[in-house]
């Protein structure tokens, strides 16, 4: 999407007599990103959809308040991690677990997600991925799965290029060592 559609659909979106049509179309426009990227964290299809719907309705109560300081997605993806994040952390809490007994728990009942169709090897890259520290997490997802450029990976996560690589290289030679034992 170039900036001047950007633009026009931010306008619709803050508009009074327009929200509703130019909220259909950005649901449309980022509806699967934003789940796939919600299903990475959440690791459950039915989980992602409770998350994404609840980041749609943050995102239609608080569209007034986007200033345009950064892209339009990169506010979503943000809304879109924490909502993410606090689902987990609070299905952590109601479980009386902690967050990494929770994500081992989830990496565990990948399998038996009826929506996860990946095979043996995917399913060893998943537990080793769920190893990596969230940010690391986050940078491989970004870059690997949807092959992001380092660029837009720092104006979605406000960190340096030269960081980013660093990030995904660690992240790979992590995965590396655990597909290997």
């Amino acid at each position: 999407m170039s900036s001047q559609e950007e633009e026009a659909l931010i306008a619709a979106l803050q508009s009074e007599k327009h929200v509703n049509e130019a909220f259909k179309k950005l649901i449309t426009l980022y509806k699967e990103r934003l789940y796939w990227h919600i299903r990475y964290i959440t690791k459950n299809h039915a989980d992602a959809d409770d998350v994404l719907q609840n980041v749609f309705i943050k995102v239609y109560k608080n569209i007034k308040k986007f200033k345009g300081d950064s892209k339009l997605y990169s506010w979503l993806y943000r809304i879109a991690t924490n909502e993410s994040l606090s689902f987990l952390q609070q299905k952590a809490k109601k479980q009386n677990i902690s967050d990494g007994e929770l994500q081992e728990q989830l990496i565990h009942n990948l399998k038996a997600d009826i929506y996860y169709d990946g095979d043996e090897i995917q399913y060893k890259l998943e537990q080793a991925i769920a190893t990596l520290p969230f940010k690391q997490q986050q940078v491989f997802m970004l870059k690997y799965y949807q092959e992001l450029k380092y660029q837009e990976i720092s104006e979605l996560l406000g960190t340096s290029e030269g960081a980013l690589k660093a990030s995904y290289h660690l992240a790979v030679k992590k995965i590396q060592k655990f597909l290997k034992e």
